[in-house]
């Protein structure tokens, strides 16, 4: 174990105190800390195809098409089944972006460019030189420009992006620079890149005491003596706390100073009420301030013990979770901020309170998010490590496998890549653990032990023991390398992994690298290893969505949590043709909440939740009955009612048809069968008294008769939103959903706008989403408009053959 959880169970429920921080809501930080940033995302060019001589400045790419970033561009290539299932049957290949700029004169000493992401194997080069590569898709980085830019005159940015290798992932990846990318100026003499950071030393009733660390990049020797001032302000920008400290270090290189901020009567960062400061850093040389930084702070503190699990702000909680990978359906990896917030939003609102990186770290603006909404994050780095694991190229876990993936640069970047992400994420409140790898120890897949052989082992997976195969006990030695790079960066989170292989894990030394172990989808051995192995802490770590799954976590102290596969629906690990991706979401591809999102609700949410959903009747209950209410007369329907209520019951246009009916622990599902008439249906979730605590209802439709458009956007956008979300349902002439409509719709924009998408949420539909033409699912459509200049009006037509169309105007 390490030294702090056997600080945790020598002191019993002592919890470790530390504070995280986030990074300013001023779109214009870039996250990198220093400098002036700039969103570099306009004038790009790009072309699906591979010169040699792309990268010179004299390169004619007069043809090349416009682009603005982010940019996905496989996602916009037509789906095949001749592709790999991996992906979603979407294509990777080959590009190239190029961008053309000039600098002012005089403004700047030193440029930097900044990459959030781009996916993947990336060269970068300015004016022909090459800045660096980055094989890694997911991580963030920062070239200095300064020593090829031309002061004046043009300069061209040139970025190649290699995804042939385009099954290198389980699931879809996108290709190309599918993150923001800034530009950076800066003095010589400046605050290093991730270098302000900052832990809680000290937390008692009516004060804390924040030590912050400043790091210092000087490019030369500075002209006067330097020194950093720092100062907490709250949400009112009232200065609550401040200090100062000179540089002693006037070398050239890079210096930390360290300082202490007491702050009086601190309010605590937490999932129900996620309170964030401002800190800022000041770089002084003489009495002139050259460069500073401000971000968004938050003060709390966390616990982990093997008995009683998690606890936040000394209050023990469970964690209710969901994994959730970085893409959204139409609009492939390339997700702006506006559409992260509503589905963050939504995810919320059925009760979920963290969220897994799966697997990857993200873009910075979810981190932001989670820390403005109050969700904890498990940030994580490598879903492969030193050797590949199989994916499926034909369908999903049929036909044969290929071995694509990132495992050949793995030992060259592995400690580069994980530091990284801790480095820059480190200073985000939502984040409470730091995941070094999911499911690296799945047996044979690619690793083996002889364990595998034993006749009581549950996790036999493709065979026994492969003694060909590599040996597992090198995933202690590779856990342990990765840890110590964490630790190097940030001791105020506990170190974690997800296990899929946990019999044989427990055979290395890969579960003792680890501050807290994950289990994946083996609750079955949740008592097991808790009394084996009593000083360990345990989490469900990636778990199916049905109700025994939870009780596993509900009903054991020691197990704190649990995270869902998955929080929403995904492009690729799909199953054979046609299917775009993975389907189990709680939430489907346009982030609208399914039926199993709304069963979740009754488990998680702490407010009253009734939901019904119907099919033909049959011996099982489902937690996927969607909300219709349109059947032949007579037919026999399965009602059932996901609610928290202890009871609950049917009526049908105000009349009894299902009577009160108690809740089901086993099941958590309430049901009647009922003869099917058109109606209203309603189901009222009840106290013991009979008190209505919610309700639902549902109503039967007439034939489709009419478009009606409303904007759907998130509850907490802010003025300025980029992306609105317009939804377009199909009603009969009463003005009813059809929810068996799926009629075909068509969308027309006039105005300063453009459509990144139409998006229906429907697995099976393998059309073209590149075009503004679509079909709806559910009786819904899902619009993504991006403003491309704001406050001017902006006129959308929506049309369907057969039925009245509509518009709706944004302003």
């Amino acid at each position: 174990m390490t030294s702090v959880l056997r600080f945790l169970q020598t002191c019993g429920s002592v919890l470790i105190a530390v504070l995280a921080m986030a990074m300013s809501a001023n779109p214009a930080s870039g996250q990198v800390s220093f400098g002036n940033s700039e969103k570099f995302n306009g004038g790009w060019l790009f072309s699906l195809s591979d010169s040699p001589d792309a990268a010179s400045p004299s390169f004619d790419d007069g043809s090349w098409t416009r682009v603005v970033l982010p940019h996905d561009w496989s996602v916009r290539e037509p789906l095949s089944p001749t592709l790999a299932s991996c992906t979603g049957y979407l294509p990777g290949g080959i590009g190239w972006y190029r961008k053309h700029f000039a600098v002012p004169s005089g403004k700047a000493e030193k440029w930097y460019v900044y990459f959030e992401g781009i996916y993947n194997r990336s060269e970068v080069y300015l004016n022909g030189h090459l800045l660096g590569s980055r094989p890694n898709g997911y991580i963030s980085f920062m070239y200095d420009m300064t020593p090829y830019l031309n002061e004046s005159g043009d300069n061209v940015l040139s970025v190649r992006v290699d995804h042939s290798r385009s099954a290198d992932s389980r699931w879809y990846t996108g290709s190309g620079i599918y993150r923001d990318v800034w530009i950076v100026s800066a003095p010589e003499v400046h605050l290093a890149q991730w270098g302000t950071s900052y832990s809680l030393k000290e937390l008692k009733k009516g004060r804390a005491v924040l030590q912050v660390k400043v790091s210092v990049d000087k490019g030369e020797s500075p002209a006067g003596k330097l020194s950093v001032k720092t100062a907490l302000y709250d949400r009112e920008g009232r200065r609550v706390a401040s200090a100062s400290t000179p540089v002693r270090d006037t070398g050239v290189g890079v210096s930390e100073v360290s300082m202490e901020l007491s702050v009086p009567d601190p309010e605590l960062w937490s999932v129900d009420s996620p309170y964030l400061y401002t800190l800022s850093a000041e770089l002084v040389c003489g009495r002139e301030t050259v460069d500073g930084c401000r971000v968004r702070a938050g003060i709390r503190e966390q616990g982990f013990d093997p008995d009683r699990g998690f606890a936040l702000n000394g209050k023990w909680m469970k964690v209710k979770g969901v994994c959730l990978h970085h893409d959204a359906g139409v609009l492939g990896a390339a997700v702006p901020e506006d559409v992260w917030r509503r589905r963050l939003e939504n995810l919320k609102s059925i009760g979920v309170n963290a969220i897994r990186m799966s697997h990857n770290p993200q873009a910075p603006a979810v981190y932001d998010l989670c820390d403005e909404l109050g969700i904890l994050v498990m940030d994580e780095a490598f879903d492969e490590w030193r050797f590949p694991k199989r994916k499926w190229i034909e369908g999903w876990n049929v036909g044969t496998p290929g071995f694509q993936g990132s495992a050949d640069f793995f030992d060259a970047w592995c400690e580069a890549d994980v530091t990284d992400m801790v480095r820059r994420d480190r200073n985000h409140p939502s984040i409470f653990l730091w995941s070094i790898g999911n499911e690296v120890d799945y047996p044979n897949d690619p690793y083996s032990h002889p364990v595998l052989d034993g006749s009581t082992i549950s996790q036999p997976m493709f065979g026994g023991y492969h003694k060909d195969a590599p040996d597992a006990m090198e995933l202690g030695e590779i856990a342990g390398r990765l840890a110590a790079c964490v630790r190097a960066v940030d001791t105020s989170r506990p170190v974690t992994a997800a296990l899929a292989g946990v019999v044989m894990s427990n055979e290395t030394a890969y579960p003792d690298a680890l501050d807290v172990v994950g289990y994946n989808y083996t609750e079955d051995r949740y008592d097991t290893d808790h009394a084996e192995y009593p000083e360990r802490v345990i989490y469900g770590s990636e778990n199916r969505p049905d109700i025994d799954a939870w009780k596993a976590v509900r009903d054991k102290d020691f197990i704190f949590g649990q995270f869902i596969w998955t929080g929403t629906d995904y492009l690729g690990e799909s199953g054979p043709w046609p299917s775009r991706g993975f389907y189990t979401g709680l939430l489907d591809f346009g982030s609208f909440v399914k039926p199993r999102g709304h069963f979740r609700a009754s488990l998680w949410s702490s407010e009253p939740v009734t939901y019904i959903g119907t099919y033909p009747s049959g011996n099982w209950l489902s937690v996927d009955a969607w909300d219709i209410w349109n059947y032949t007369p007579g037919e026999m329907i399965r009602v059932v009612c996901y609610t928290n209520s202890p009871q609950a019951r049917l009526l049908l246009d105000g009349e009894c048809v299902g009577e009160m009916k108690k809740y089901d622990d086993v099941t958590g599902i309430i049901y009647w069968d009922i003869p099917y008439r058109p109606g209203t249906l309603r189901a009222e979730g009840c106290d013991m008294d009979g008190n209505v605590l919610s309700s639902y209802e549902i109503k039967s439709s007439l034939r489709p008769y009419a478009l009606k458009a409303y904007i759907d956007n998130a509850a907490s956008a802010p003025d300025g939103h980029t992306v609105d979300h317009v939804i377009v349902e199909i009603v009969d002439e009463n003005g009813t959903k059809v929810m068996l409509g799926d009629n075909e719709i068509t969308c027309r924009i006039d105005g300063p706008a453009t459509l990144l998408g139409l998006e229906a949420g429907n697995n099976s539909d393998m059309t073209d989403y590149t075009d503004n033409v679509h079909r709806a699912y559910h009786g819904r459509l899902l619009c993504y408009i991006r403003r491309d200049v704001q406050g001017q009006a902006v006129k959308l037509t929506f049309t369907s053959p057969l039925l009245e169309g509509c518009t709706i105007e944004l302003r």
